[in-house]
């Protein structure tokens, strides 16, 4: 439901809320998944101005290759940039550094400064530890100097560490302030950095995290992310919310193409507002969950559980809405007992989230050298990501599957520690659409074809994940192949 043509804005945004109305008679919750998209506005083609801040690593650990890898993929970025960009580049170990421009703040980019930027970059040495919420604190001050209203506020970081000059709750102090003020991405090196750390930077300021096990890989990468970050039209976004007395906000997510809590970003006020991040031309999905005592509502009567807007950032600075309000209307069922059927949306969102906790469940327990666990986890990942038809996920787990000798999958015994960490950052990544059979990864030529209904083992009654499912993930008992009866597993 897009607004009029908002050519000042450079987006026509729409709104649209898919909501089941019908509520059980003692159902306590009530949900609705929010797409939101943007589409270049007719006959828009401003460019918002925009203020980049690279932040390097240069701690003991990046010595040799992983350092020289790096400063070209910071050459890479800085050549990518658009002329006119702001630009900063801060060096970071336990401590933070502009080392560009040598005055402080941030330089207007052109063919000169570009050539200061890397000489600098490439002047940097190794040293110290790792302390990444003080290189973000550091880019905050950097930007919150850009007098220009707009502005698109954009971060790129790497490491190849785990964050051990600073305690879990500074990082999460200088996340909670660095909220709303500029998006950031994150990637991780080689395999001695945690994946968590990644996500809570990147969770909480809207950005991808990625793990460059190859480090050739990081200038193509950076290249990539300073093209997408040029894409980026309006600096940020709100849901607003405004809630039916009787309601509760209970959570927030983002749910595609990344998930994300969002929870604790509300900014309350007559109307909540929760902060989206900054928008290139693209649609982004959110779940969103009330809480109602069903006692406090009439049965068989049509009521506006919330009313829900979109607001953006205008170039002069003000907020202001951008697409049609909608409603969450439900109606809570007379007939006690009477089981409303789930919006299939609403399950599929819940099975993607429940792929990802089983993919950060794997990563886990590879990591504590719990196997038998790891692979546990991966097989119930591989139905979930099998069942969702999710080719990427899918993709990234048979990438460290290898069959054991008992003919299920396991986690590849001879695994890269990067390779694990990336199923951990891969794991919050859902699909953007869904996939056709041709995109799904090929099948083993034995494995079963029927799209029925998953099997219930007849060992241990435990319902598979997938129709396609060989084993029971509980107890190994192998199914039989489709029209041939289920054998136990000790009769081969």
């Amino acid at each position: 439901m897009p607004v009029g043509d908002r050519s000042p804005l450079g987006l026509s945004f729409a709104l649209e809320v898919d909501a089941p109305s019908d509520l059980a008679y003692d159902e306590r919750r009530a949900d609705a998944l929010i797409t939101v998209t943007a589409d270049s506005a007719a006959g828009s083609s401003a460019q918002s101005p925009s203020a980049e801040i690279l932040i390097m690593d240069r701690s003991l650990s990046m010595t040799g290759h992983k350092l020289d890898e790096a400063k070209r993929a910071m050459w890479a970025a800085i050549d990518t940039l658009r002329d006119g960009t702001l630009l900063a580049v801060v060096a970071g170990n336990h401590e933070a550094d502009v080392i560009f421009p040598a005055s402080g703040g941030l330089a207007r980019v052109d063919a000169r400064t570009r050539e200061d930027a890397k000489l600098r970059v490439a002047g940097q040495l190794p040293e110290g530890g790792t302390a990444i919420g003080t290189w973000l604190a550091r880019a905050r001050g950097l930007f919150d100097s850009v007098e220009s209203p707009g502005t698109v506020r954009h971060a790129v970081l790497y490491t190849d560490g785990k964050d051990e000059h600073e305690t879990p709750e500074q990082l999460g102090e200088i996340l909670a302030s660095c909220t709303d003020r500029f998006v950031c991405d994150a990637r991780g090196l080689g395999d001695d950095w945690r994946y968590t750390e990644l996500l809570r930077v990147t969770e909480a300021l809207h950005g991808s995290a990625e793990a460059v096990v190859t480090l050739s890989d990081l200038a193509g990468d950076f290249t990539r992310l300073m093209r997408e970050a040029q894409r980026i039209v309006v600096p940020r976004v709100y849901l607003g919310l405004r809630l039916n007395s009787r309601f509760e906000l209970a959570f927030v997510r983002q749910t595609r193409p990344v998930e994300a809590e969002l929870t604790a970003r509300q900014q309350r006020g007559e109307e909540t507002h929760v902060p989206l991040g900054s928008w290139p031309p693209e649609s982004r999905q959110y779940q969103i969950s009330l809480r109602v005592d069903p006692h406090s509502l009439a049965v068989d009567e049509t009521l506006r559980a919330a009313r829900i807007t979109l607001h953006a950032e205008f170039p002069d600075g003000t907020r202001g809405p951008c697409a049609e309000s909608a409603a969450m209307v439900v109606r809570r069922r007379s007939t006690p007992g009477f089981g409303i059927a789930r919006s299939p949306d609403l399950t599929r969102v819940e099975n993607e989230r429940e792929l990802g906790m089983a993919m950060r469940a794997c990563a886990d327990a590879h990591l504590r050298g719990d196997l038998e666990r790891a692979d546990r986890e991966l097989r119930l990942a591989l139905g979930l990501a099998e069942s969702l038809r999710d080719s990427a996920r899918l993709g990234s787990l048979r990438a460290v599957a290898v069959d054991g000798p008992d003919g299920r999958p396991q986690v590849r015994r001879d695994v890269a520690r990067g390779r694990i960490l990336g199923i951990g950052v891969d794991s919050t990544k859902t699909a953007r659409r869904l996939a056709e059979p041709h995109d799904l990864p090929p099948q083993d030529a034995g494995s079963p074809r029927n799209a029925g209904s998953p099997r219930v083992c007849p060992r241990c009654r435990t319902t598979s994940t997938s129709p396609t499912a060989k084993y029971c993930e509980e107890c190994g008992h192998r199914f039989g192949d489709a029209g041939t009866a289920d054998e136990p597993m000790d009769a081969l």
